[in-house]
């Protein structure tokens, strides 16, 4: 069975889809089966393994809302090496009809029961907020990973995260836990950036990721190619960087992380 991560932050602008995509593809560069799951209305993780967006018929709306079967709704991403259940802005409605139905919180989970058994891991992209379509990717997640810019703001927004998850993990998903804190868009020659960087590793020890993400002007171009980093530019630290946050994982998980 795939061990499902759900890469979240109510907070947005931390790198979440960013990470999402390049761990992902990362992962699958490692010769890992991989799902990448994409539940936010944006897409931005559909068109960031060259998916496009505007001309999907089948989406992760139709398979929450039970209007389709999941594997008929799964794509592969060959610019990525990896399948993707793909998303678009009619996620938007998706959330108001979750509302009636039964197990709403449940919808993505159930789904992916179905498909988990042909995956090595599964990544889920979801919005920067705490609504039912993030509540569907944590009910249905092992472990979540948390990706955090190294500045002042974003300890009060992992406090608001770490209070959710107990909150779901006390109810509709016991075995919820946070996977790891990933520090992101890092500028080691900025102080404040090394201070929160330091709080986090006192605060939460093993729990950070000893892989950190630098600041790169590959990482924000490579989404408009609609490419992951290593396809983009395998030799830019970017690339680098989530290609070391793909071993750390893989040997957290007493997986082989070499090719």
């Amino acid at each position: 069975m795939a061990k499902i991560l759900t890469v979240a932050n109510q907070k947005g602008g931390v790198g979440k889809t960013t990470t999402a995509v390049n761990l992902a593809a990362s992962l699958a560069y490692e010769d890992q089966r991989i799902l990448l799951v994409d539940i936010d209305p944006q897409g931005n993780a559909t068109m960031g393994v060259g998916v496009d967006k505007y001309t999907l018929q089948k989406t992760s709306c139709e398979v929450l809302l039970g209007q389709c079967d999941i594997n008929d709704a799964i794509m592969r991403s060959e610019a990525a090496k990896l399948d993707v259940l793909p998303a678009n802005s009619d996620l938007t409605a998706a959330e108001v009809g979750l509302m009636g139905l039964d197990d709403k919180e449940r919808r993505l989970s159930n789904a992916l029961q179905q498909v988990s058994d042909r995956y090595d891991y599964i990544l889920i992209d979801c919005p920067p907020s705490l609504n039912m379509l993030t509540l569907n990717a944590l009910v249905a997640a092992d472990g979540v990973l948390v990706p955090l810019q190294t500045e002042y703001y974003a300890l009060e927004g992992l406090s608001s995260l770490i209070e959710t998850i107990e909150q779901i993990r006390s109810g509709p998903n016991p075995r919820l836990k946070v996977e790891g804190l990933l520090r992101t868009m890092h500028d080691s020659r900025n102080r404040l950036g090394s201070e929160v960087s330091a709080q986090l590793l006192t605060h939460f020890g093993d729990q950070v990721y000893r892989t950190v993400i630098p600041r790169n002007v590959r990482v924000a171009e490579a989404p408009s190619h609609g490419l992951p980093l290593l396809q983009y530019d395998q030799f830019s630290r970017g690339a680098a960087a989530y290609s070391c946050l793909a071993n750390e994982i893989l040997r957290r998980d007493g997986k082989i992380g070499m090719r």
